[in-house]
């Protein structure tokens, strides 16, 4: 399980990223046009608002290697679940 200010400061960033997300998208557009004020209130806004920082974890763990896009949790979590019957559509594969 990961340290509970990692999660926090994730889910902070998660957050930030929400708020910002259409300023920040109407700057860049603006800033693409060769706007140097856009450029400069793009430089001004949280650097945690910017969805490039924000990293990949699990839902229930918060484990950030081993992570699986389709389900949003790791591999770890998912191989307990799967062998519980908790995930629809998944079966344990024997040969």
């Amino acid at each position: 399980m990961a340290k509970k200010s990692i999660i926090a400061r994730e889910a902070k960033r998660e957050k930030l990223v929400a708020q910002y997300a259409e300023k920040r998208a109407a700057l860049k557009k603006l800033a693409k046009n060769g706007d140097v004020d856009a450029q400069i209130a793009l430089d001004k806004l949280p650097k945690n608002s910017s969805p490039v920082r924000l990293h990949n974890r699990c839902r229930l763990s918060g484990r950030p290697k081993g992570y699986m896009r389709r389900f949003g949790i790791s591999r770890v979590a998912f191989r307990k679940l799967a062998s519980e019957g908790k995930i629809p559509g998944v079966t344990k594969s024997s040969w």
